[in-house]
This record gives C-alpha cells, sequence and structure tokens, in this order.
C-alpha cells in the first residue's frame, strides 16, 4: 500500500504530501519538495508547515475526517505566493491519515488586488470633481444666488470639473476597448509621415498658447505600416501634447520619424517616432511605473493640467495591439524622450514564424 500511496502522490500535478496517523509526513511528490524543501518524509508536520491555519485545518482533519480548506502563504524568493490548500481524511493501512494538495493562487489574487486597486482609484478620481459640483451647487441655490460675479466664476468652475469627469469615462471606455482588441493585430496601411503632420497642424495652437516650440523631423517621402491609424494619432497626440504641457514656457518638443531599419527589439524591420522635450525632465526611478493606470509623477500638476492619469496606459496598449515597443528616457532638467518603435508590417499567418 505504501508503495502504491508514493506512486499516487508522485503522479499529483500539484504539490502533496501526505500526512499519517502519528502526525508524520509519509510521503511527498517532487512540487511539495520544491515548495516545502527537502528532506520532508518522516519528519513531524509541524516542523514543515509552521503557519497556525494550517495545522489547525490538519488537526481538525486528522480528528474528525471532516474535509477543510485553508491558505498557506510562502515567498518565491520575487513575490509573496498563495496557495489554495485542501485537507482531505484518507485511509492508510494502519489508520487515518490527511492528504494535503497546494493550488497556486497567486495570479488570482493579484489579479483580485489590481482589480480591487482600480475601483478605488475610480472612486477617487471621480469623487474629487464630483465633491467639487456638489458644493458649489449648493452655494449657488445660497449663498451666492444673486451674486452674479461669483455665479459665473463658480459655472466655470463647474465646467472645468464636468470636463475632467468626461475625459475620465472617456479614457476608461478607450481603455475598455483596446483590451478588448488588443490581440487583434491592425492591418491597415497607414502613411506614417501625413499622420504625425497632421497631428503637428492640429497641436500647433495648444503649443503656441503654452509658448512652446513644435520641430518637425519627418521624411518627406510616404512611409506606410499596418496599423490602426485613429489609435495611432492617440499615441502622437497624448506623448507630443504631454510634452507640450509639462515642458514649461520657452521649451521644445521634437517630432522626429526614423527610416526604416532592423529593430533587435522586434526582430523585424521597423521604424521610430521619437517625441523629445527640452522640458525638466523627472527622476528615471518613475519610469516603470509610468504606463501603470493612474499613476502620476507629479498627480497635483497633473490634475491642474487636465489630466486624468490614463494617458499612458492607453498608450502602452495601443503599441502592444500594434506588436511594438514603447520606451521612456527621462533625466532630471535635461529633458525627456519617449520612443515608439512600430513593425513596418503585419504578423504572419498563424503557424509562420513572427
Amino acid at each position: 500500500m505504501k508503495a502504491e500511496a508514493r506512486d499516487l502522490i508522485a503522479a499529483m500535478p500539484l504539490p502533496a504530501v501526505l500526512i499519517r496517523w502519528d502526525e508524520r509526513i509519509d510521503a511527498a511528490n517532487s512540487e511539495a519538495v520544491a515548495l516545502l524543501g527537502e528532506g520532508l518524509e518522516e519528519r513531524h508536520f509541524i516542523t514543515v508547515l509552521r503557519q497556525p491555519v494550517l495545522l489547525d485545518a490538519i488537526e481538525g482533519t486528522l480528528r474528525d475526517g471532516a474535509p477543510r480548506k485553508t491558505r498557506y502563504l510562502t515567498s518565491d524568493g520575487r513575490q509573496d505566493t498563495t496557495f489554495d490548500v485542501a485537507c482531505r481524511a484518507v485511509t492508510l493501512d494502519r489508520g487515518p491519515g490527511v492528504l494535503l494538495t497546494f493550488a497556486d493562487v497567486t495570479q488570482m489574487e493579484q489579479a483580485g488586488q489590481m482589480r480591487r486597486d482600480f475601483v478605488a482609484n475610480v472612486s477617487h478620481e471621480l469623487r474629487t470633481p464630483l465633491t467639487a459640483l456638489l458644493g458649489f451647487i449648493e452655494t449657488l441655490r445660497g449663498p451666492a444666488r444673486e451674486d452674479a460675479v461669483a455665479r459665473e466664476r463658480f459655472l466655470e468652475i463647474m465646467g472645468n470639473e464636468a470636463g475632467r469627469m468626461e475625459r475620465l469615462v472617456g479614457d476608461l471606455l478607450s481603455l475598455s476597448r483596446l483590451e478588448a482588441e488588443e490581440r487583434v493585430r491592425p492591418t491597415e496601411p497607414v502613411d506614417l509621415p501625413e499622420l504625425l503632420r497632421s497631428v503637428l497642424s492640429g497641436l500647433a495652437p495648444v503649443a503656441e498658447e503654452a509658448g512652446v516650440a513644435l520641430i518637425p523631423e519627418l521624411p518627406g517621402d510616404v512611409l506606410e505600416i499596418a496599423g490602426d491609424a485613429d489609435q495611432l494619432r492617440q499615441v502622437v497626440v497624448n506623448l507630443v501634447e504631454n510634452a507640450v504641457k509639462y515642458s514649461g514656457r520657452g521649451a521644445q518638443v521634437t517630432l522626429r520619424l526614423s527610416e526604416p531599419a532592423y529593430h533587435p527589439r522586434l526582430r523585424a524591420e521597423g521604424v521610430e517616432i521619437e517625441v523629445i522635450d527640452t522640458g525638466p525632465g523627472f527622476d528615471p526611478l518613475h519610469i516603470p511605473r509610468l504606463t501603470e493606470r493612474f499613476y502620476r509623477v507629479d498627480s497635483h500638476r497633473s490634475r491642474e493640467m487636465g489630466g486624468t492619469g490614463l494617458g499612458l496606459a492607453i498608450v502602452k496598449h495601443i503599441v502592444n495591439r500594434h506588436r511594438g515597443r514603447l520606451r521612456i528616457e527621462s533625466t532630471p532638467g535635461k529633458g525627456s524622450t519617449f520612443r515608439v518603435i512600430l513593425p513596418l508590417r503585419a504578423a504572419p499567418p498563424r503557424g509562420e514564424d513572427a
């Protein structure tokens, strides 16, 4: 029976541990050894599984034979990990035992935490303008009812706050659509130089008002890639507009498009769109988190500028959909460079190498 039990435990795809009636570990598979360490067999389970909730579950199942489920928390050296542990009573040659199986639910826990964080962030972003709107409405109904000057000022602020909520909802809807389409590679031909010139033309009034010079460095010939013109326009508008807003008066923003060349990161021929500014820059430690939803280098200034905190997250999803790469460089006092690398051609048919 013992050989059969060992074979059964070894064949399980999840980490599995068999505990005898004398509270010693009878067998453990290789997955359990990788999780809990070497030399498990014949050790008392308390010396291996030291977490009180798990020990209570094992002792309870040994005592009454009822199945139990609990959690086991550990670390793989890179991150905290969470396992669902099932305790099930089994019958061995000389008495009862308990079979433990460990199911890794770390990714599910992380996804759940991301959802909770996302809801909390959205609620926070909406609460501020909603609170402002409710406060101004109450004031306009009361003390400022007959104050024309205050009424005009409050209405302007209310319009700005409502616009901010509208932009936030619009960006959330854009993210939702992008996530739904992210695995579908766009294939329509897009003339990049023409698209970039159109973006610069549209943002010229914004740059002039901000006192920022827009400098194009674009090839004169047609340069087509496979893509979604509207989404690529959204990427460039977002990057150039951010550079204009945050560079400060007297700065320069250069929009550069490279000639086609082989890019090792793509393992294919591609082009680079670069947005280079001479603004204040920021600490590179922020770069890994810049494309997270609602992450801001300077949250107060971003809100003042009308930012939703979702722009670079949208850029990342669009670039991913085009099978491209986004690279960010910045040095405090020396400006920033946002580089989008895009492949020239659509993905090959399924079954061929990319």
